[in-house]
This record gives structure tokens, sequence and C-alpha cells, in this order.
């Protein structure tokens, strides 16, 4: 765990380094000031929006398994969402999974595979958007490689998660076969959480509920790529439709890098490496990352708060359901 917390801030470091280095501050300070803030409070309202969604999503992803009403659903996914930005090296999906086991009669194993599905899920509708936007967008090479990289892991993934739960014997056998020099205690505690956490991808089996969570993750990443389009407009910014996709799929792909609290750096770099490909200079980059950081980090704060006092958990809880 300590390990894992310090690589993230020092890679979070790293990258913030990365981000203001040539930076002059006046030009950044120069760029707040031509703001138009009333572009903002729709971005908000997206950014709300968009969390309700995830909470809806996540249950349609754990109905197969257990029936929860949507308030607790939201309440957790508010909370989760605030541990993922306040502990570093992303360890903060496991509070999701942890709090909802005090919500309903689930496993947290369980739960933590219904985690699983729905980022595998939307991997792939990013990665899916990825595929159209490559004929509308100038993606460099480095980022098309790495695209198909990521997919390639993705769909493979993908692919275990099925068999898993297509051949779930056949899966158990061969977890038996890798863990047998293990104590038959322990053997057998891997085996009902092996079963626990296979429960999670039950979604993946039922055609209706996985089109309805398909068809929420592209409304959800939609949004986003508009919520984008809106801090455009707030920058003054004149790029082209593909501008937001592009951005969007950076920025996607560097906050799943495990970093610093709050995506520091990984966030602000991802959109300066974006932007970059516009031909928007660094430092109105550096101003459109703070200003589109502060407000979608500040809603999840502000949802995370007001729900922390009936979902509250601490680090080590996190950590010894880790272990």
């Amino acid at each position: 765990m300590k390990r894992k917390l310090a690589a993230g801030i020092i890679l979070g470091a790293i990258l913030v380094y990365l981000s203001i280095r040539g930076i002059h501050f006046q030009d950044v300070a120069q760029g707040f000031r031509t703001i138009r803030y009333g572009y903002v409070l729709p971005v908000l309202m997206i950014m709300f929006l968009i969390q309700v969604l995830r909470s809806v999503r996540w249950g349609v992803i754990l109905s197969p398994i257990v029936k929860t009403d949507q308030l607790s659903l939201f309440s957790v996914t508010s909370v989760g969402f605030l541990a993922i930005l306040a502990i570093p090296a992303r360890l903060g999906e496991l509070a999701r999974p942890y709090l909802i086991t005090k919500k309903c009669h689930v496993r947290m194993s369980a739960a933590a595979g219904t985690v699983l599905v729905e980022r595998i899920l939307d991997c792939l509708t990013v990665l899916f958007i990825f595929l159209l936007a490559l004929f509308f967008a100038p993606f460099p090479t480095w980022l098309i490689r790495s695209g198909f990289v990521f997919l390639l892991i993705t769909v493979i993934i993908l692919l275990v998660m099925i068999f898993m739960i297509l051949k779930r014997e056949v899966s158990l056998r061969a977890l038996n076969s890798t863990c047998r020099r293990l104590p038959e205690r322990y053997i057998l505690k891997l085996n009902h959480l092996f079963h626990q956490f296979i429960d999670g991808f039950k979604i993946i089996t039922d055609p209706r509920l996985l089109f309805h969570v398909i068809s929420l993750s592209f409304v959800i990443w939609l949004m986003d790529v508009i919520a984008i389009y809106f801090m455009f407009l707030a920058c003054g910014f004149a790029l082209p439709l593909a501008a937001p996709f592009v951005v969007m799929i950076i920025l996607m792909i560097g906050i799943s890098i495990p970093a610093a609290p709050g995506f520091v750096g990984n966030w602000h770099y991802s959109c300066i490496v974006g932007l970059s490909l516009f031909g928007i200079p660094k430092a109105e980059a550096l101003t459109f990352a703070v200003v589109f950081h502060v407000i979608c980090v500040g809603m999840i704060i502000i949802l995370g708060l007001m729900f922390l006092p009936s979902n509250r958990f601490s680090l080590s809880d996190l950590s010894r359901r880790e272990n």
C-alpha cells in the first residue's frame, strides 16, 4: 500500500513538472482573466448528470446479483469517486465495493467484479470512439499505437472475463492448480472469493442488461465530450468538431494511469498534449486544464462530502479488504 502511494505521488510530481516546464505564468494568469465563465454553469450541470448516470449504470450492472435503491447507489458512487480523487494510485477504486456491502447484501468481491465490468466497458466505449475519431482527427503515431495496445489489453481482459463466467469450473481448476502449494484453508478461501468475484460479471451474459449498460456508457462519454466543447467556448478556442473527442480520449487514457491524488499532473499534462495537436499554446492549454480540473474535481468533492457522513471508511479498511 505504501509503495503504491509513494509511486503515485512521484509520478504525479513528474507530470506536474512536465506540465509547467517552460510556461510563463503571466500568460496563464491572463488566460484566467479572459475565461468566459458563463459557460462554466453548463459544464457543472453536465458533470452532475454524469455522476447520476454513473450510479444508474452501476445499479444495472449490480442488478443480476442484488437490487438496491438509487439514493444508496448515488451516495456510494459520490463517496467512491471522492476516494479515487483523495487516495493516490487509484486505490480509492476499492471504496465503492466496500461501501456498497454496507447498503445491501452483496459480498465485496462480487461488487469489485461489477466495478471491473464497468471499467472495461468504459475503456471499450472510449476506444470505439477513438477508432471513429481516427478518420477525422490528427492523432500522432505514438498515440495510435498506444490506443491499439490499450484496445488489445482491454479485449483480452474482457475475453478472460467471459471465459470465467461461462467456464467457471475450468477457471476454478486453473486457479487451484496455480495455488496448489498453498495451505488448504487458503485455497478454500480463494475458491470462495473467486466464485463471488465472477458473480460480478453476470451482466455480461444478459444481452438486454448489457445493451442498457453499453448505451449508458456512450451517453456518459458523449456528455463528457459536450462538457469539453463548452470548455473550449469558455476559453475562446475555435477548434474543429473532432477536437473535444481527441482531448477526451487522451484525458481518459491519462487519468487511467495511477498517479497523485486528484489526478494532479496526469490530468493537466493530458490536456496539454491533446490541445497541442490542434496548435493551442502550452500556457493556454494549461489554463484550460486547470479550470476544467477545478470544475470536475470540485463537483466530485462537493457530492462526496455531502454523502461522506453516511458512508464513512478509512484507508486501513481498504487496506484490509485489499489484502
